[in-house]
């Protein structure tokens, strides 16, 4: 009786399971409304599904649904208090909240966002994303409501011993919110050393931007360029020689790689491109060349204010 009982459930089993890989999967996607619609309709047939309910979460999170979000993950922490990402996820959802409301609102939340945090932190002693989640908050929370370098820096430290690499980024984070440059670059010199991926990288010539130090964000970019081999990398020296000034004709041709080569995957539209040759050339006082490049980047995505504010400029010569 009991295997002929299962023989009835098993294909209902794998339905179930199905319906959530395929809401998975769409969230991997990036199709988030339609994940949303698929998995809410199971979660009102089965609310004790965590993995469910963790997935509508998620779905709400990508599409900046905060309370709905919240209202998910607060249902998986009382379901599960010992899983540390449900806090986790918690107390993230509250946090982007907190960054959409006024300061009174953020406020009354920013007890609940550390307590969620600390309490993943407990649960999970490897836990990375919850220490960077305490890394940026008490670097960003005001001293009088609990913020300290001294706090981040504790997280920083367990982030080391973890993982090396997060260890030197976050110390560089926490540098640089400080003010502190000179450790920053060190901190970040060291996650390129140790790991040497293409965030390490972004982090450093990010860095180098922030800083005004154009030359060393080019090298840096050029550096992750000859270890990735990513088209992306071409439109970062571009805009980074638009926007100072410098290298001019290494831009432009950088700019025009990216054009060439341009997928979807490289992230940056082709418009961008287009702007920041005008840019140059308008650096250039080749205003003919500006124009092209400046009313192509504006049929692309004619909504982009700083294109219009760009022609005009150019005009002008």
């Amino acid at each position: 009786m009991k295997k002929l009982l299962l023989c009835f459930l098993f294909p209902v089993f794998t339905m179930a399971q199905q319906t959530l890989d395929d809401v998975a999967l769409l969230l991997e996607q990036k199709y988030y409304k339609q994940a949303e619609t698929l998995v809410k309709p199971y979660v009102n047939a089965n609310p004790t599904n965590q993995r469910a309910v963790e997935l509508l979460g998620d779905a709400y999170g990508y599409q900046a649904k905060w309370d709905a979000a919240i209202s998910q993950y607060e249902t998986l922490v009382v379901m599960d208090p010992n899983k540390a990402n449900f806090h986790y996820k918690y107390g993230g959802a509250m946090g982007m909240k907190a960054l959409e409301v006024n300061k009174v609102s953020a406020f009354m939340l920013i007890d609940d966002i550390e307590d969620a945090f600390l309490k993943a932190a407990e649960l999970d002693s490897k836990h990375i994303n919850t220490r960077w989640a305490l890394v940026e908050l008490y670097m960003q929370l005001p001293g009088i409501v609990g913020g300290s370098v001294k706090k981040s820096l504790k997280y920083a430290n367990e982030l080391e011993a973890l993982s090396k690499v997060d260890g030197y980024l976050a110390k560089g984070y926490i540098y640089e919110y400080d003010d502190e440059p000179e450790l920053a670059e060190t901190y970040y010199k060291r996650a390129i050393t140790t790991g040497g991926s293409i965030t390490c990288f972004d982090k450093l010539s990010s860095f180098y931007e922030k800083q005004q130090q154009p030359e060393k964000a080019i090298a840096t970019i050029e550096a992750s360029q000859k270890k990735h081999e990513r088209n992306a990398v071409h439109y970062q020296i571009g805009k980074v020689a638009a926007e100072y000034n410098l290298q001019l004709e290494k831009g432009e041709n950088c700019l025009k790689t990216y054009i060439e080569n341009y997928s979807v995957e490289d992230g940056v539209p082709k418009a961008w491109a287009n702007y920041r040759l005008a840019q140059i050339y308008k650096h250039q006082n080749h205003k003919k060349e500006a124009l092209k490049h400046i009313n192509l980047a504006l049929a692309e995505l004619p909504e982009i204010d700083v294109f219009s504010v760009e022609k005009a400029a150019i005009l002008n010569l």
